[in-house]
């Protein structure tokens, strides 16, 4: 795997401390250090930093007041779907109190809400009603709500609950009454994008993009996650691009993601760590065969994305016959996604009687997967869509015309 994504604090002071000695200095990314005090009682030792904080503010009309507390921003590893080569890792970040409209702007319920300006003219909407545009960071926050839950409103998607995963137009404010977050933050998603005071860093060939939050699209389950994100130029001017005004002092903190690249597709030998990670699947796949033991014979290392590798075991089971002689059994590809200690299950894919052997396909987020059964040789598409695997039908060789499968 590639480095880390990294939080970047771009002030200094006693927050932005307390989170780097919290959550980054452990991992070498950043460091600082607080400024003297003269203050030896223990009313720094009662709680974390923001549980010092106010728990509620002077109210505002039409915003929402977020709480000082922990952000667990992006999306860990062993979670999906999630874009490694996009978002951040699950990394807990320590956020300051700050307002955020209910709904975006002009931030009235029933209303449609306000689309097709460009990035500086959405500073100007907001900083003409006293406000600022909301960070990345804190529009995740808001999502989130207290349990930093995947979705607005859970863990589990709900398409229904936003509006998601179509492509239609932006409607009214407050129309998919369950798009709520846990502070009460509404329409975060299925609407439109929102424009944010944050530059997006994921890809240095590409500089000079804002970052934007929100919206819809396919698939839902991807894109109506509050950490999903995407750059946009400044410039641009959309119909499904609006923005949402907070208040208050700003988060410094700003996403930047260290994005490792390697050979999209490449086959190793069976280690003695890694190939029986794998074995270990298989005896749990109900799609694994269940005769004899299944043995990891060839590996592949397979890299969709940036940041991400799949290991893949192929191999066969062997059946012990009478008079102690033995046979293949079924055979097949076993993948698994890293999850820390061990690898997370992707799934059993049989190639039947035949060893599996695998190639690269038309990009780096698909492979073809040979095999062959009582019919003969055939090939199947294994597509990695952020984190599931989707599995194409059966293809054979076309008579006569050499290697070209139908």
């Amino acid at each position: 795997m590639g480095p880390r994504a990294a939080v970047v604090a771009v002030a200094s002071g006693p927050v932005a401390c307390s989170f780097v000695a919290w959550a980054l200095v452990a991992g070498g990314l950043v460091g600082c250090s607080p400024k003297p005090t003269s203050d030896t009682s223990d009313a720094a030792a009662d709680g974390p930093p923001w549980a010092l904080a106010p728990a509620a503010a002077p109210p505002r009309p039409g915003m929402v007041w977020i709480p000082a507390g922990p952000l667990v921003a992006g999306t860990p590893p062993g979670k999906a779907p999630r874009i490694p080569d996009e978002e951040m890792v699950g990394e807990q970040i320590v956020m300051r109190p700050f307002y955020v409209d209910v709904y975006p702007f002009l931030n009235e319920p029933g209303s449609l809400p306000s689309v097709g300006i460009p990035h500086a003219e959405a500073i100007a909407a907001c900083e003409g009603q006293g406000k600022r545009l909301c960070t990345e960071l804190e529009l995740e926050r808001a999502c989130k709500g207290p349990q930093n839950t995947t979705y607005e409103y859970g863990d589990s998607y709900r398409a229904s609950a936003c509006g998601t995963g179509t492509a239609r137009a932006p409607g009214p404010n407050g129309m998919n009454t369950a798009c709520s977050s846990g502070f009460g933050v509404h329409d975060l998603h299925g609407g439109a994008w929102m424009w944010t005071a944050s530059a997006w860093k994921r890809d240095p060939a590409k500089p000079g993009l804002v970052a934007v939050r929100g919206g819809n699209g396919a698939p839902g389950e991807l894109v109506g996650r509050c950490a999903n994100g995407r750059g946009v130029k400044p410039t641009v001017t959309s119909n499904e691009i609006g923005f949402r005004c907070c208040a208050g002092e700003a988060n410094p903190f700003e996403v930047t993601v260290a994005i490792a690249r390697g050979e999209p597709l490449s086959l190793k030998p069976p280690d003695g760590k890694i190939a029986p990670a794998l074995e270990k699947l298989v005896r749990s796949d109900p799609a694994a065969p269940k005769t004899g033991s299944f043995t990891v014979e060839r590996m592949w290392i397979w890299r969709p994305f940036g940041n991400e590798e799949i290991w893949i075991g192929g191999g066969c089971s062997e059946t012990i016959k009478s008079r102690g002689k033995k046979r293949r059994g079924g055979c097949g590809i076993v993948l698994g996604r890293e999850g820390g200690d061990a690898p997370m299950s992707l799934g059993f894919i049989p190639t039947d009687r035949w060893q599996p052997t695998l190639t690269l396909a038309n990009s780096s987020r698909e492979v073809f997967m040979y095999g062959g059964d009582e019919h003969g040789a055939f090939r199947r598409k294994i597509a990695y869509d952020f984190g599931k695997i989707t599995l194409g039908e059966k293809a054979r060789k076309k008579a006569g015309k050499g290697d070209v499968f139908e």
